[in-house]
């Protein structure tokens, strides 16, 4: 239990300069080779530390066990995640992590670019964190706290109990899983749920110290294409119908003071256009759709497609069509079920000092999928916040605090069995 201020810090800022960003546009799985460098890395840790069985398999996927060192039977194996790739939204290149000790709630000028400058005014979760020690990056690329320090809280972890010869932290067995690609929507695409053989998960991919989110968006893709009609520009009058007109249109019409993530929070959910491409003949606009209540994405989509009507009686001779993709579901459908999974990580959290903050958030991580793949999976905080950006910081003291939960957590399991 000795130095994991220390340890985790030196742990966080040795992986950040691991280049491991994913790439949305491959096909490869992963979508970057580089993230393997860093789960290689993590495999030999894992053995250093004396887990023999630490993997990587074919597809980047890092396994190990802590066994357990409890007489009971039945108690449920606790799967603990995270990711290595760190988001396309920001370069990864060249992390120059900086130490800033004791912070006492000044502005933070970032060195290799001046105009980074995070504040309490633009960062307010800062103001809970005066006189812990912050870790940023130099100015020109994103930290990789995201999810990084959700590795190195896991990886410390995993020292404190193979250091804990005399069996003090009395625990069923443990599972630890890191994935690659979550960045791009593709994290748990290729895992081997058998080779895991966990019976509930906990992801550690949060922000502010204390979260506990078991409640996320439900999400899906939408594209909605336009095709026109393809003539001579010099003899285009009566034939023409050009596509990216219609689409331009039809994009004009979106609603901006509702249904936008611009114009919602909370439990609202939202249509989002995230990328539009197009030529004379055929126009596309892809779009996420997101809400808490699974049941109104439909709603939202036939919203797009009312609009999408109403755009082509504009343009005789123009038609469109929808494709939707469902991406991930709201983790609380299953985490309903078992309410005992989130109550013992505010249990834990409790018991190592820290004050719970059950939240929802607008977004999804690798537990949603989990989730629904047999492995029930809230997401318990890391500390990292102003993620995928340059602004990007982490406490210290909130991976210590992250820990110290998981310690408590897995005896609370033994207790309980």
């Amino acid at each position: 239990m000795e130095n994991i201020v220390q340890h985790v810090a030196e742990r966080f800022m040795r992986y950040v300069q691991i280049d491991t960003q994913s790439d949305p546009n491959s096909t490869d799985f992963p979508s970057t080779a580089k993230q393997l460098n860093l789960s290689m890395m993590l495999v030999e840790e894992l053995r250093g530390l004396g887990i023999d069985d630490a993997i990587m398999d074919e597809f980047g996927y890092v396994f190990a066990t802590i066994p357990g060192n409890s007489d009971k039977e039945g108690i449920e194996t606790i799967c603990f995640c995270s990711h290595v790739d760190t988001a396309p939204d920001c370069s990864g290149t060249g992390v120059k992590p900086i130490l800033h000790s004791n912070y006492q709630g000044q502005d933070i000028v970032l060195p290799d670019d001046t105009s980074q400058v995070i504040t309490t005014d633009k960062h307010p979760y800062l103001n809970e964190r005066i006189g812990d020690d912050i870790i940023t990056a130099s100015g020109t690329t994103l930290l990789g706290a995201d999810d990084k320090a959700g590795v190195a809280i896991i990886m410390e972890l995993a020292r404190v109990l193979c250091a804990d010869v005399d069996d003090k932290i009395v625990h069923g067995d443990i599972r630890i899983l890191f994935t690659p690609d979550e960045e791009v929507g593709r994290g748990v695409d290729k895992l081997d749920m058998e080779r895991l053989n966990a019976d509930v998960g906990y992801t550690l991919d949060g922000g502010t110290r204390g979260s506990i989110e078991g409640d996320t968006f439900s999400a899906n893709a939408m594209t909605v294409t336009f095709h026109g009609i393809s003539a001579h520009p010099g003899y285009a009058k009566g034939k023409m119908v050009n596509a990216m007109k219609v689409l331009s249109a039809f994009m004009a019409e979106l609603p901006a003071d509702k249904l936008s993530p611009e114009s919602t929070a909370a439990k609202e959910g939202f249509v989002h256009p995230y990328a539009i491409s197009g030529e004379l003949e055929q126009a596309q606009a892809e779009f996420l759709i997101r809400d808490f209540d699974t049941q109104k994405l439909e709603n939202h989509q036939q919203v797009l497609i009312n609009l999408a009507e109403k755009t082509i009686a504009k343009f005789p001779g123009s038609s469109f069509e929808t494709k939707v993709v469902e991406q991930y579901r709201n983790m609380h459908e299953v985490l309903s079920n078992h309410p005992h999974i989130e109550a013992n990580a505010i249990e834990a959290m409790k018991r190592a000092g820290i004050t719970p903050r059950p939240d929802s958030v607008r977004g999804g991580t690798d537990g949603s999928r989990l989730s629904f793949m047999g492995l029930p999976c809230p997401n318990i905080f890391t500390g990292e916040m102003g993620i995928h950006s340059k602004q990007e910081y982490v406490s210290v003291q909130d991976m210590e605090a992250a820990v110290k939960t998981l310690i408590e957590l897995i005896q609370i399991y033994e207790e309980k069995a």
